[in-house]
């Protein structure tokens, strides 16, 4: 259409990235001016924020990651995140105090309720048609649905970009990003996508947070400065237990969720035993790192030097040390030290990949989603009223 045509033809597109991830405790929306697309991308970023989620919103969206969930409340809860969603992009906007009609593209991943990739399906809601009406903006979203249709698993979707953005002629470079789920980024260097190898570690903070959610009864929803786990004792027999879940072991291309690692999967490590709530989260966090460290050791061989990290878990200060103590042959840094604020990294990435998308290129990466071949990504909501060509 004409619209998406006058934007393609731009040298300049302001551009917002959308994220709520695996934790669902708030949507991460960064504001960037993009040039170029492919390899000659670059970027600015003008804006980044968190909003976090209304509390009766946020436990509406954890019911349906029960398996009694109604279509009913996924229909409702489906737009109400599309509201929020947003509202979440306008903050931005006004953060950097610009008009929303100099907005010419959104990338919103959504929120994910399911992620059955051995079933070759997924669900992220979020209605992208509201954003794209509140906001005025041309928006892509169902970012995962397309890799998925040609046999990937739709996950991860950050490598293309981490490779466009962070990929180095002369140094192997690992980007770690430590959500809900733990993945990792393999960019040997001066690598193209064939090379990459990408894929889901397993937990990030999801266990941890889900742990301080129970033992406090929900007055908290995660492990401030890692001081629960600080105060606490690894129980060393439960941790080797949990080193030998089946998704661990399994070899990439993987990628994995809540349906593996979420509620349920607390309520049987609860199960096991009784610990103190600080003995309990500081087994879990070690679980966390010794999980990634695992698989980062096993399934990333190359010439590294260095292990970039972004995400909620680079501020836990437990985490951090522990992989320096678990990985000590790497330099852990984070992500900000090459110039990007580790909480945008994702946002920034659909940013990105919608990007991509207005101009006809594939986003995802094969050998990271095990997908038959590289494909366009993403659905495009138009803003009303329609123009002709």
């Amino acid at each position: 259409m004409l619209r998406l045509a006058e934007l393609a033809a731009k040298k300049r597109r302001r551009v917002v990235g959308l994220m709520s991830g695996t934790s669902a405790d708030g949507i991460d929306a960064v504001l960037v001016d993009l040039w170029g697309c492919g390899a000659s991308t670059r970027y600015e970023i003008l804006a980044f924020n968190t909003t976090p989620l209304p509390g009766d919103l946020r436990r509406e969206v954890f019911a349906l990651f029960a398996e009694e969930a109604s279509l009913d409340a996924l229909c409702r809860v489906n737009f109400a995140l599309g509201e929020a969603f947003a509202t979440a992009a306008l903050a931005a906007v006004e953060q950097a105090k610009l008009n929303p009609e100099s907005i010419d593209l959104i990338g919103s991943h959504g929120q994910t309720v399911r992620h059955l990739p051995a079933s070759g399906a997924t669900l992220q809601i979020g209605e992208p048609a509201v954003i794209a009406a509140r906001t005025g903006a041309v928006t892509i979203a169902d970012f995962r649905t397309a890799d998925m249709a040609v046999g990937g698993e739709g996950a991860p979707l950050v490598p293309q970009v981490d490779h466009l953005l962070f990929g180095h002629r002369r140094e192997g470079r690992l980007l770690l990003n430590i959500g809900g789920i733990a993945n990792i980024t393999a960019l040997p260097a001066n690598a193209d996508t064939s090379a990459i190898r990408a894929f889901d570690l397993g937990p990030g903070n999801m266990l941890i947070d889900a742990a301080v959610a129970h033992c406090t009864g929900g007055r908290e929803h995660f492990d401030q400065g890692g001081q629960r786990a600080a105060r606490g004792r690894v129980d060393e027999a439960l941790l080797a237990e949990l080193m030998g879940h089946r998704f661990l072991q399994r070899e990439p291309p993987k990628s994995t969720g809540r349906e593996e690692f979420g509620e349920p999967f607390l309520a049987q490590v609860l199960g096991r035993g009784t610990w103190s709530d600080d003995d309990l989260i500081a087994t879990l966090t070690a679980f966390t790192v010794q999980a990634m460290a695992a698989g980062i050791s096993r399934f990333c061989p190359g010439e590294f030097a260095k292990l970039w990290v972004g995400g909620g878990g680079v501020h836990n200060p437990r985490i951090m040390a522990g992989l320096r103590h678990a990985l000590p042959d790497l330099a852990v840094q984070s992500l900000a030290e090459l110039g990007v604020d580790p909480d945008a990294r994702e946002a920034l990435a659909f940013a990105v990949l919608a990007n991509e998308t207005l101009m006809g290129r594939a986003g995802n990466v094969p050998a990271a989603t095990r997908a038959q071949h590289p494909v366009v990504l993403g659905k495009i909501a138009l803003p009303g009223p329609v123009v002709g060509d």
